[in-house]
């Protein structure tokens, strides 16, 4: 909704409703970021009315519950009780990601040598010696070898 930054859920209610179920729908990643807000396409509202008017159950979406099934959950009508959104992170793959980490710390070591080598080769005037000191013991990681 404009205006708010925080999640907004429509309730509808109906009166004389020979049914107890109820519909929850999950719509909250059904938008287009735009500038300073979230916008609700059309391809989106007609996504919500066709689950409304087809009242049935839509993986990660939609769910109807019965009126049990929210009695259990001590009459909680938060969407996530009843519509599980949640996805699975792809497993890291721990064996690769340590040997990039080594080849990364092997090229900061390789152009961290190389710097050295340009410092050394740098004109060692007297007014230099001073800022020379400093990169090189920076780039020992301010140890002597």
């Amino acid at each position: 909704f404009f205006g708010t930054s925080i999640p907004t859920t429509v309730i509808i209610l109906k009166k004389n409703r020979s049914r107890r179920d109820v519909l929850f729908i999950d719509a909250s990643q059904d938008f287009e970021k735009q500038k300073n807000q979230n916008v609700l396409l059309d391809e989106h509202i007609d996504k919500i009315v066709s689950t409304y008017k087809k009242r049935e159950d839509i993986e990660r979406y939609a769910h109807v519950a019965s009126f049990d099934e929210i009695q259990e959950n001590d009459f909680n009508l938060n969407i996530p009780r009843y519509v599980d959104t949640f996805e699975e992170e792809e497993p890291v793959d721990l064996v690769a990601v340590n040997t990039n980490l080594l080849k990364i710390n092997e090229e900061l070591v390789q152009q961290d040598q190389t710097l050295l080598s340009l410092i050394n080769d740098f004109s060692e005037s007297e007014e230099n010696q001073a800022m020379i000191e400093s990169m090189r013991l920076l780039l020992r990681g301010g140890h002597d070898e």
